[in-house]
């Protein structure tokens, strides 16, 4: 074994924690690194926009589970990756960012394409570094990987200056161990709150479960739909967490909040206990915080005991890893139950199934006009709902969660906590790239889509043949509708009709369009996107002013929703 250099050293390190793929953008101080790039066989993906190359890492993790990793250069590259960063902190997703620095000596002169990049990135990422020592490389990305895919999964960011990728290395130095400490995510939860959360929804006459992306994250959906099965509760889920209990089964109340089903936001208002596992109780899903979950039972099981009552009051905390507390808690609830017999909810079942019927998730389905609802129900019944969803932020991303019913987790892909307009096309480059054998769509609105339309050279240089089902309302369509509800319809900014052919646009990138404007030709038209094999986009030209509902108004308690009947 001999000499290599930090930036060789580099790309062996990423090729040991079993990385196959990079989003990145190079730039001057970049460029030993990719140089090094080029001995190694770890794909790389040239993305137009280092924010997107951020996202795609973001959908790749998202969709296989695995830890995403972009790249860019120095100062405004390494800016440019701040909100696809702050994106996945806010939605606890793992992703390394690896970014170029200028020399060591120049640090703090405002030198050439410059920035502090550890310091702006310090408050949305689990952890940074800035490599001062060539001899800390290979710790710090075995560190990097571990922190970013252990405990409460986030980005961690590594920021090395030019000099120190050009120097040199002992290549024995990879297999140096990892130290840390001070880092020891509690796993395990403590056994007596166990048994006590076990008994309390034993006791319980009107329990309901409420699962999150913590219940994704930890690869616990096998022991969520067991446990329910033994409690017989219903189960709402946070947008993040759709799919990690089955939205055809008949247990699912499907999403509560804002935007979500009148059903499971009454659920909410009528359950005596609320075992929350893997949420945060986000203010989209709680309306009103004063009035959410008052005076009941909150059990709350979370690997992150900061979010254990930052929001809601919580009578029983357990403090774990979401997939090993649900084993453990159904197992002492069944020991329960052999003792004491099956607590039968029979009256609280009928009422949840009643609540379901009385009050569905409805458009006029009558209507000769293309609703949204429709177009995405045509989507989910034409891929039997077995494709990766990926959607924008606004307008079709509710009606995306409301239409389309996923039955297993990682099949949304969705900006929850930050709401970043402009995710899920460069997120569905990630999806497509880590599950090349699924079919992989992003659900987007006209104003998503234009922030991010260069990266459709990404998707058809590359070959990845993501569709994108584009809701053209010519407007930024849930500003507007909040405008229109409590602004008095004064449309200030909003109205983005007619600047672009979406058609076109893709078109001349390479790929193929498809613009649809009557109804009847909705199913023919997403049968033909799913058939070519190549980037496609259909453009659905949809009503100006069609909203979401149901609607809860900011400040309201989640049982006053707004309705389409109103």
């Amino acid at each position: 074994m001999g000499k290599i250099t930090c930036a060789q050293m580099l790309m062996r390190c990423l090729k040991k924690e079993g990385v196959e793929v990079i989003f990145g953008i190079p730039g001057g101080v970049m460029i030993p690194v990719y140089d090094a790039l080029l001995e190694s066989d770890i794909r790389h993906i040239l993305v137009r926009h280092e924010q997107c190359a951020a996202h795609a890492a973001d959908g790749y993790a998202r969709a296989t589970g695995r830890t995403g990793v972009c790249m860019a250069t120095s100062g405004p590259g390494a800016t440019n990756l701040v909100t696809g960063i702050a994106n996945a902190y806010m939605d606890s997703i793992p992703i390394v960012a690896i970014t170029g620095q200028v020399a060591r000596s120049k640090i703090g002169t405002d030198a050439f394409q410059e920035a502090d990049t550890t310091g702006i990135t310090a408050p949305i990422t689990k952890h940074n570094y800035l490599i001062k020592n060539p001899e800390e490389l290979p710790f710090v990305v075995k560190e990097a990987f571990y922190i970013a895919s252990t405990g409460r999964p986030g980005p961690v960011l590594i920021d090395i200056p030019v000099d120190v990728s050009t120097e040199m290395i002992d290549e024995k130095k990879i297999n140096e161990t990892m130290k840390l400490p001070g880092y020891k995510p509690t796993i395990k939860g403590n056994k007596k709150q166990i048994k006590e959360a076990a008994s309390r929804i034993y006791s319980s006459k009107r329990p309901v479960v409420f699962a999150g992306g913590g219940v994704v994250a930890s690869n616990a959906s096998r022991e969520l739909r067991k446990l329910v099965k033994t409690i017989e509760a219903p189960v709402i889920t946070s947008l993040l967490g759709k799919g990690c209990y089955p939205e055809t089964d008949d247990l699912s109340l499907g999403m509560a909040g804002m935007h979500g089903a009148k059903y499971a936001n009454i659920t909410f208002t009528e359950t005596d206990l609320i075992i929350a596992i893997g949420v945060r109780f986000d203010d989209r899903v709680t309306g009103k915080l004063s009035e959410f979950a008052k005076n009941i039972c909150v059990i709350h099981i979370d690997i992150d005991p900061a979010e254990i009552g930052k929001n809601v009051a919580v009578s029983v905390p357990v403090v774990g890893d979401a997939k090993i507390v649900m084993e453990d808690l159904e197992k002492v609830y069944r020991e329960i139950e052999a003792k004491k017999g099956k607590n039968k909810r029979n009256d609280w079942l009928k009422r949840v199934e009643m609540l379901k019927k009385q009050y569905p998730l409805k458009y006029d389905r009558d209507s000769g006009a293309m609703k949204p609802g429709y177009i995405i129900e045509k989507i989910y019944e034409l891929t039997e709902g077995e494709a990766i969803i990926c959607t924008e932020v606004g307008q079709n991303q509710m009606w995306a969660s409301q239409y389309y019913k996923f039955k297993e987790p990682r099949r949304l892909i969705t900006s929850g906590g930050l709401g970043t307009m402009g995710f899920g096309f460069p997120a569905a480059i990630g999806a497509k790239v880590g599950m090349p054998d699924k079919t992989v769509i992003d659900i987007a609105g006209d104003g998503s889509i234009q922030m991010v339309s260069q990266e459709m050279a990404t998707a058809t240089s590359n070959n990845i043949p993501v569709k994108i089902m584009l809701l053209n309302n010519g407007y930024l369509g849930m500003v507007r509708q909040w405008q229109e509800f409590f602004w008095e319809k004064r449309y200030s900014h909003t109205g983005i009709y007619n600047c672009v052919d979406f058609v076109k646009l893709v078109e001349a990138y390479g790929g193929a369009g498809i613009r649809v404007t009557k109804k009847e030709e909705v199913e023919g038209a997403i049968r033909e996107a799913l058939k070519i094999d190549k980037l496609v986009l259909v453009d659905f030209l949809i009503e100006r002013e069609e909203n979401v509902f149901p609607m809860v108004a900011p400040g309201s308690t989640i049982d006053k929703m707004i309705e389409e009947d109103r």
